[in-house]
């Protein structure tokens, strides 16, 4: 198996393997965190949740660090990426069992405790993002330089096979409480077990040397350096053609995807089950994402073949093209087994383009530029599936079910999918593929001349 034979590849670098393992640490207790948060707010007797009410429920997940984010990106360059982690994660423990104790005591629905678990959910999500950006930074420095694509690759599908993890204990966790215990209970016990995953993610981390995932070079950050270290690092992406487009792609096909993913769950929640069948929902539901998940990993499998054949650049055009024939065939047939299968498909090709375009971030961004530029991409991956979110609220009805609209979202990828086409024409293919063979591109051997 091709994800079997890349792991293996890079299973004798020890620093890759330790990395690896706080990933799937962090990513298993994020899952379990979104699953206690959707149980909590999106699958709960007392809500019917709305287009609007999941749109908000990601803006306040995911805004919040996407506007503060570029600001804070300067520590990923500037200070230990291992440090980082260690103590961010140390920040989400505590964090953690003060929302478990507010779940629990019941203070989470009025007034005050409202407040204060909304702000304590704002916090850890951003948390969240800054994590996942710091890891991305931190890959160049446990594998060799013709692994990126292998790496981005296996990396991004076994991070997110421990978020389904992490969801599947919580989903399970709901199924097998809720019957036996008051749901705040069950839904506080879910965010207290992630603040002890969180703790082992520490742990696996303190293996790590503290200088060992970078930066290369440490300089102390002040206040007036930031901003025009972010303005350094969009002067250099301008130089890096095949990395800004790669971004500008990936925030483009976020939009479509974002108006899927919440009319989705609107037809599994408000279509397919009454109001108040809210663990049939959840569970028919909890199927779907288990064959997205599946179509991840499967991504990881075809993509570096698929990539060596057809050029990232070619393949990246057949993953968009693919979305957009899903949206009709079968994603406009509103039956669970066709809306399974389209899900499978549709997270095989939205996973295959999340691996290209990791792929030329890491292979075209100098590693003085590559915190604050996954940050900018975690904060373009955020907006614009909010936007999107925004979009399905505006135009989808209440049970999520409209083929014009989908018909629309197909058109949007095949737009996507020609403009990518277009602007990336006169590229070499050498130039966009490097990564997969360990060439330097011509405009690294131009800086580095």
């Amino acid at each position: 198996m091709e994800l079997v034979r890349n792991l293996r590849r890079l299973w004798h670098h020890q620093l890759f393997r330790r990395l690896l393992a706080v990933r799937v640490a962090v990513q298993s207790c994020d899952g379990l965190l979104q699953a206690a948060l959707a149980s909590y707010v999106l699958f709960s007797t007392q809500r019917q949740p709305d287009a609007v009410s999941i749109a908000i429920v990601l803006a306040i997940t995911l805004l919040p660090f996407s506007i503060v984010g570029p600001f804070v990106a300067v520590v990923l360059d500037r200070w230990s990426r291992r440090q980082a982690l260690v103590v961010v994660d140390l920040v989400r423990v505590v964090l953690c069992l003060a929302v478990a104790g507010i779940v629990i005591a019941g203070q989470s629905t009025v007034g005050v405790g409202e407040f204060v678990f909304y702000g304590l959910v704002l916090v850890l999500m951003s948390l969240n993002r800054f994590v996942l950006a710091t890891l991305s930074s931190a890959l160049p420095h446990t594998i060799d330089a013709d692994e990126y694509l292998v790496a981005n690759a296996v990396v991004p599908t076994v991070g997110p096979a421990g978020t389904i993890l992490g969801a599947g204990i919580g989903l399970g966790g709901r199924l097998l409480l809720g019957p036996v215990l008051p749901p705040n209970l069950t839904d506080g016990i879910l965010f207290a077990l992630a603040s002890v995953g969180y703790l082992v993610s520490v742990l696996l981390a303190l293996r790590i040397g503290r200088t060992a995932l970078g930066p290369d070079v440490e300089e102390p950050t002040r206040a007036k350096d930031v901003a025009a270290g972010l303005v350094a690092t969009l002067r250099h992406l301008g130089d890096r053609r095949p990395a800004a487009i790669g971004l500008l792609t990936i925030a483009a096909q976020r939009i479509p995807y974002g108006l899927v993913t919440v009319a989705t769950i609107l037809v599994y929640r408000n279509h397919f089950h009454p109001v108040t069948e809210v663990d049939a929902a959840l569970g028919d539901l909890s199927i779907l994402l288990l064959a997205t998940a599946i179509g991840f990993v499967l991504a990881a499998v075809v993509t570096p073949p698929m990539a060596r054949r057809f050029g990232l650049r070619g393949w990246l055009i057949i993953t968009l093209v693919g979305s957009a024939v899903l949206q009709v065939v079968p994603g406009a047939i509103y039956r669970q087994p066709t809306l399974v299968a389209a899900a499978f498909a549709l997270g095989v090709f939205a996973q295959s383009l999340k691996i290209g375009v990791d792929t030329l971030v890491q292979a075209h961004v100098d590693d003085e530029h590559k915190g604050r530029t996954f940050i900018f991409y975690d904060m373009i991956f955020n907006v614009t599936l909010v936007l999107g979110a925004v979009l399905c609220a505006l135009i989808m009805p209440p049970d999520g079910v409209s083929v014009p609209v989908l018909l629309g979202v197909a058109g949007c990828y095949l737009v996507v999918a020609v403009g990518f086409t277009l602007i990336t024409r006169g590229i070499d293919r050498a130039v966009f593929d490097t990564g997969l063979g360990g060439q330097p591109s011509p405009e690294q051997a131009a800086a580095n001349s």
